[in-house]
């Protein structure tokens, strides 16, 4: 982030400066300005120190094993992953056996009754039907034998690879009981956070990492998700095959599982990949001139990985479908509605996922989201379709009503052929119309729920607000939140489309991919390369539309249009600041992230002191009050004790005063949104009350604490905190609850900002246009809007000027 300790500079400018600390001091690395990996080697070179040599000092590979580490610790220990590992294996193998066994052992003949079996016994048994195993063996053709080579040697090097595995979580075993005195046993009761805290001072004792004395949170993270960060931006910059149209569908939007493999695989972890190793870019990437060269190499890449895919389409293929369905078989038999419930998709975890946010942290803030996010989509109803559905429902029920009947007269009725099929089909049926058919007794209240759905994801598209009663919002969220079913197919069938998509989608984006890399990369001292909006820096990253006015002397010397090119869209640094912070109390914030911080806390006071007002406007804060309090219960206590605790709350006076205002005053709108409360008899003890019902005991053992986000203590300073005052109880007790609460208020408050910046200032345009796009080709001409201009004055400048200016890459962070 903007720090003193960090100096961005273009890749072309570190290598000219290398080469002549080389030529006019005859070494290429001093003391105090040194690059963590030689520019010519793809290993970290280290010396390590003869004295106090520990078992964990200097660790090579500490992406690797950070990230080992933090499966271990969500993953529930050693015994957990080798069996789950063992398992794997055991399903593979069961998987070929069963194919194999149901196609060359069986005799369909006399299973499907078409023939009598030898000895004429009318009762056919299970030696009937089973061929015996020298006569089956027999039965095998060279495509069974290729397939059986084949898939004995995936197990074969499928059960080397689970025995080194093995030996690296063995180790990461010995460093959590040795180093971290963690046992096994314990390891659900301690969570994320302590574990961050002791690596801290294990890497003050041993040195794990060498060229830094001490790990700060953010040196973690970046160790662990260096290339979800990766991704995560590319996302946010719209540089990811999602998005493609068919002739006949439409636009689509898809991102299976397959697809994510072969993209991480192609940039990041095979030999043309722009990575040369864990944690630096190939060293053609400093060279400025040969973009070209470079987009042309990773074009090839992509042409190679998916002409394999389509090689090896057919036999994918085969397995996703029987993986599928051996996985979900017993759960559909006994559930059949399971198709019709929900999931976050890919293309949504990846859309709606923070920069430096772990995977049970995000999935934390989904599973919070699932249930408003049901609500909402099963709220839309086509009248034409449920018209339909009613009627084809009355006959399939019908139909099912006879067979069911004459089947009680005589059992006999479903021994005949085709019959238990057709009570399948018609079930089948009857469970998709009855999912069409609207609740009678819903209420319609799209944009409360798309509300609570914000405040919790945190991230959804500014043209959607005041617009989640449309059919095209209502679709578009459908792509983040999609049907059981829906995923499913995408899964099945990504072995079919995901080369086309590498092909016709992915392939295209080369030359902008390789920009997005340069122009979006930094050296990081002790932790390598990573992506710089993973530095969360609200200087370089951040958008204007998104940060208090305080924060506009940051961007004052740059034109708007170059920083909506470098800015992150929709928020995203803003927001993963935000939450960064909270959920890491102890992170040191660089000064401009304190500004940013700070800047929201008193935007906010301000908006609060109007509220005490006799007479005033809906602010950003009443907005979000309102529709943070409108979430649950217990969110509505948090609004309504803010309310008490600043003298709010006299309705009747500000109506007997000004009864003109009287539908605009606070605790009326609150009440509207929420339904009737009953009324709260002293701020302190709403305050104490509800902070009890939050608290938790620092030295409680929690079981499942693994999975809880951020500190058992909360947040050491937050928004709330902030609106209560430093003498409220709420600032003494913070505990992890809060920080949930908080982030949700936080989110709602920087929307509203947001829209209300948008709408009051002519030059900021809705986000998605064209200045959100990535850097144009250096050489074209690009129209930029100058802050403190008119609307109406452009002026025109070269980008391959402005590209020196506007492209932070490697520079250095002690």
């Amino acid at each position: 982030m903007a720090h003193t300790n960090v100096n961005y500079k273009t890749l072309n400018e570190e290598q000219q400066q290398q080469q002549h600390k080389i030529m006019t001091e005859g070494h290429a690395y001093e003391a105090n300005d040194v690059e963590d990996t030689p520019r010519s080697s793809g290993v970290l070179l280290h010396t390590v120190p003869e004295i106090n040599r520990a078992r964990w000092n200097h660790i090579e590979d500490l992406d690797s094993f950070f990230t080992r580490m933090y499966h271990y610790h969500q993953k529930h220990g050693f015994l957990i992953i080798v069996l789950e590992e063992f398992f794997q294996l055991v399903e593979f193998a069961f998987v070929v056996w069963l194919v194999t066994f149901a196609v060359h052992c069986i005799n369909h003949d006399v299973l499907f009754g078409h023939t009598m079996p030898a000895d004429n016994h009318t009762k056919i048994t299970i030696d009937d039907v089973i061929i015996p195993m020298d006569v089956c063996v027999d039965n095998f053709n060279g495509f069974t034998y290729s397939i059986l080579f084949v898939a004995a040697l995936y197990l074969l090097i499928r059960t080397i690879k689970v025995l080194y595995h093995i030996s690296q979580y063995w180790d990461i075993k010995k460093f959590y009981n040795t180093a971290l005195h963690i046992e096994d046993g314990n390891l659900d009761n301690v969570t994320w956070h302590e574990i961050k805290k002791k690596v801290r001072e294990v890497q003050a004792e041993q040195h794990m990492c060498i060229d830094k004395d001490h790990l700060t949170d953010l040196d973690i993270y970046h160790r662990i998700l260096r290339f979800k960060n990766y991704l995560v931006a590319l996302m946010n910059k719209n540089l990811l095959p999602v998005r493609f149209t068919l002739p006949i569908v439409g636009e689509v939007v898809t991102l299976s599982r397959g697809l994510l493999f072969n993209i991480d695989l192609i940039l990041f972890r095979s030999p043309g990949s722009p990575f040369q190793n864990n944690w630096q870019l190939h060293d053609d990437y400093s060279v400025r001139g040969n973009q070209r060269e470079l987009a042309n190499r990773l074009s090839k890449l992509i042409l190679w990985v998916a002409i394999a895919n389509l090689v090896f389409a057919p036999i994918i293929f085969i397995w996703q479908l029987v993986y599928f369905s051996f996985t979900y078989a017993n759960i559909l038999k006994k559930e059949p509605g399971a198709l019709g419930m929900r999931t976050w998709s890919n293309y949504g975890r990846l859309y709606l996922r923070h920069f430096n946010e772990l995977d049970h942290e995000l999935d934390a803030r989904l599973n919070r989201a699932y249930e408003y996010a049901d609500r909402y989509l099963n709220s839309f109803s086509s009248p034409l379709l449920a018209v339909i559905a009613r009627n084809i429902l009355f006959i399939t029920g019908g139909m099912l009503l006879l067979i069911l009947a004459m089947g009680i007269y005589d059992e006999y009725v479903f021994q005949v052929e085709h019959v238990l099929t057709i009570i399948t089909l018609l079930s089948a049926i009857g469970l998709v119309c009855r999912n069409c058919i609207p609740n009678e007794n819903l209420i319609w209240c799209p944009e409360q729920l798309m509300n609570a759905i914000l405040a919790h994801v945190h991230y959804l598209p500014a043209n959607w607000k005041n617009q989640a009663h449309t059919s095209m919002v209502r679709h578009e969220f459908g792509n983040f939140f999609q049907f059981k079913a829906s995923y499913f197919i995408n899964e099945i069938l990504s072995p079919i489309v995901t080369p086309f998509q590498l092909l016709f989608v992915f392939r295209p984006k080369a030359l902008e991919i390789v920009k997005f890399f340069r122009s979006f990369t930094v050296s990081v001292r002790g932790v390598g390369n990573v992506c710089s909006f993973a530095q969360m820096d609200v200087r370089k990253h951040g958008n204007p539309e998104w940060q208090p006015g305080e924060m506009s002397s940051l961007h004052a010397d740059v034109p708007l249009g170059e920083k909506m090119q470098t800015a992150g869209n929709n928020g995203k640094t803003e927001l993963s600041l935000l939450r960064f912070t909270l959920t890491n109390p102890e992170w040191q914030m660089p000064p401009e992230a304190v500004q940013f911080v700070n800047g929201v806390r008193q935007n906010a006071l301000t908006d609060l002191s109007k509220l005490k007002k006799k007479e005033f406007t809906l602010n950003p804060l009443t907005e979000s009050l309102v529709s943070f309090g409108t979430i649950g219960n217990e969110y509505s206590s948090i609004a309504k004790s803010l309310l008490f605790h600043h003298n709010v709350h006299n309705g009747e006076e500000a109506m007997g005063q000004n009864p003109n205002h009287c539908q605009c005053y606070f605790e009326q709108m609150l009440q509207q949104g929420l339904g009737e409360h009953s009324r709260m008899q002293d701020n302190m003890s709403v305050s104490r009350r509800m902070m009890g019902t939050m608290r938790r005991d620092e030295n409680a053992k929690i079981l499942g604490a693994s999975k809880m986000e951020g500190s058992i203590n909360g947040p050491s300073e937050s928004l709330i905190c902030s609106l209560y005052g430093p003498a409220s109880a709420a600032c003494y007790d913070k505990p992890q609850d809060l920080t949930v609460a908080d982030m949700c208020l936080s989110v709602l408050y920087l929307h509203e900002m947001h829209h209300k910046t948008v709408q009051e200032n002519p030059m900021f345009i809705a986000e998605g246009d064209e200045h959100h796009q990535p850097p144009s080709d250096p050489g074209t001409e690009v129209n930029v809007i100058r802050p403190g201009t008119s609307t109406d004055t452009i002026v025109t400048t070269n980008s391959a000027s402005a590209a020196a200016e506007t492209t932070p890459l490697l520079g250095l962070r002690s």
